[in-house]
């Protein structure tokens, strides 16, 4: 076996990512007594050395998507960040209030909605078209007088469909209705901005861009954040949003994988749509494929196939090589099919038949053509199985 054949096939990119080595050195300088490993809300000098160090990483994961650096309050991660901005925005409002989201959203935008419905409020669930795409014309016709918040995914974590933000933030901001993006999938893989988007509310989280797992954050702007509830209630960090004694180690990690994301991100961009895109042609011209999701207006490293007259669980059992998914690793206790693609018009079948490649930092040509050349042999092996 050659040293290329011996590189792990992790095509399920988002359920597999390691943290960076110079990542977990930084958190580590926050685990021992030599280190900064001091409670932040502490007074003393071991307690003002976490809080320089914290405030340092929070600058770091503000510039990654052009916050100022108060607009960040650091979360368990993307779902927490997510729950936070929407029941934490409609709850300071003491009327019933409208949302408008999308059906293909996120689990936890979802679910988040579907508590605010149980305390009375209503929400209205757009379905994107074919390619998964929210026009600006559809999410002005949802708004009503007494929407007071959208929210809408940057890239979907199953088909990597990029919203136009820029487009959507500009019928909020006609209207005067908050926006909220969960850019999970984005940021640090795509240039973000929250001033030039035009967005109130941001979610993201570390584990996506080689940080550690069990950290993220909300960008809030001032306006917005003022009207925060909070989910938690204790000591009153992160000005009042978000008690809980802060992890040192993690949020220093987190900075620093933005910081590093950062400056890798121009080049990575455009290394991984070269990879996504040799991977599809590499298998469009199987009998009955199809590509789920816009094939242009799409985040790098994501691509979500169906294969007609396939048995998405026999599929996945022959590809003992390769580490993919058929959805969101959010979903993987589910025997349903992927309600993302269901909301794409896809049957039940082909929704079961589909199979999500995600590729990263350490994907690389060789193992594309290996994951091509896997995929194929076990596609026409069930065919030939099962016609």
């Amino acid at each position: 076996m050659s040293a290329a054949d011996a590189l792990p096939l992790y095509l399920d990119h988002a359920a597999t990512t390691p943290v960076d080595a110079r990542v977990a050195a930084a958190m580590a300088g926050c685990l021992t007594q030599e280190g900064t490993f001091g409670n932040p809300s502490s007074p003393h000098l071991y307690g003002r050395r976490a809080r320089e160090r914290i405030e340092s990483a929070r600058s770091q994961v503000a510039r990654l998507i052009g916050a100022a650096t108060p607009e960040v309050l650091f979360t368990s991660g993307a779902t927490e960040s997510n729950n936070l901005a929407i029941l934490g925005s409609v709850r300071s409002h003491a009327r019933r209030a409208h949302v408008v989201t999308a059906s293909t959203e996120h689990r936890s935008v979802l679910d988040a909605c579907r508590q605010l419905e149980r305390e009375g409020h209503s929400v209205s669930y757009l379905a994107p078209d074919a390619h998964g795409l929210i026009e600006p014309s559809q999410l002005e016709a949802a708004l009503r007088a007494e929407t007071v918040l959208v929210s809408i995914m940057h890239a979907n974590n199953e088909t990597g469909v990029l919203q136009d933000i820029g487009a959507l933030a500009a019928v909020c901001r006609r209207h005067g209705v908050a926006l909220h993006v969960d850019a999970a999938q984005s940021a640090g893989k795509l240039p973000i901005d929250v001033g030039s988007l035009g967005v109130d509310l941001l979610s993201f989280t570390a584990h996506k861009l080689y940080g550690p797992k069990g950290i993220g954050a909300l960008y809030a702007s001032p306006g917005q954040r003022a009207r925060l509830q909070p989910l938690l209630f204790g000591g009153g960090q992160e000005r009042g949003i978000r008690s809980g004694t802060l992890a040192v180690h993690q949020i220093v990690g987190f900075g620093l994988a933005c910081e590093i994301a950062a400056i890798e991100l121009p080049d990575q961009a455009e290394r991984l749509a070269r990879l996504t895109q040799g991977l599809w042609q590499g298998l469009a011209d199987l009998p009955g494929v199809l590509r789920n999701g816009h094939a242009t207006r799409c985040a790098p490293g994501l691509l979500n196939v169906s294969f007609e007259g396939i048995e998405g669980e026999s599929l996945m059992a022959g590809l003992t090589e390769l580490a993919v998914s058929s959805g969101s690793a959010c979903d993987s206790d589910s025997d349903e099919p992927s309600h993302v693609l269901r909301s794409l018009g896809r049957s039940r079948e082909l929704a079961q038949s589909s199979l999500r490649f995600s590729l990263g930092r350490s994907s690389c040509e060789v193992q594309v053509q290996r994951a091509v050349a896997a995929v194929r042999r076990e596609v026409l092996r069930l065919r030939a199985a099962a016609p």
